[in-house]
């Protein structure tokens, strides 16, 4: 491993001494010097970062249902137990179907938001592609 690292510091001394000795000459021909940019290269950088940004995305939309999931198991042992309180209360039944008639109308609000909101994120997608 010793061995190694000083025969790359040797030739790197070498290369160095090489470079600082060289003359300074003229190109072979009259066409000006370029740099070849390599397309393929390049969209092919582009497509690995659009990948990892898809992934990412859907890493994070996973994460979110995950949340989701989890919220409404909490609210469904919550009504459970609101409901136990308000039988034990004597509530009647008709508040009750009252409550969860609002509960089913809100759940068409919460549809109607959620179609809206990805209706606008496509709308916006299409705009910036």
């Amino acid at each position: 491993m010793h061995q190694h690292e000083v025969f790359r510091r040797r030739q790197e001394e070498n290369e160095r001494e090489e470079l600082l000795n060289r003359r300074f000459t003229h190109n072979p021909t009259d066409q000006d010097t370029s740099i070849l940019i390599d397309h393929s290269l390049q969209h092919n950088m582009s497509l690995q970062n659009a990948n990892k940004g898809v992934d990412d995305m859907l890493l994070s939309g996973s994460g979110i249902l995950e949340n989701l999931r989890d919220q409404r198991n909490t609210l469904k042992g919550a009504h459970r137990r609101i409901m136990d309180i308000a039988n034990t209360l004597g509530l009647s039944n008709t508040t009750m179907r009252l409550i969860e008639r609002r509960a089913y109308q809100d759940k068409y609000i919460l549809i109607g938001g959620m179609l809206i909101t990805l209706f606008v994120i496509v709308i916006v997608i299409m705009y910036v592609a």
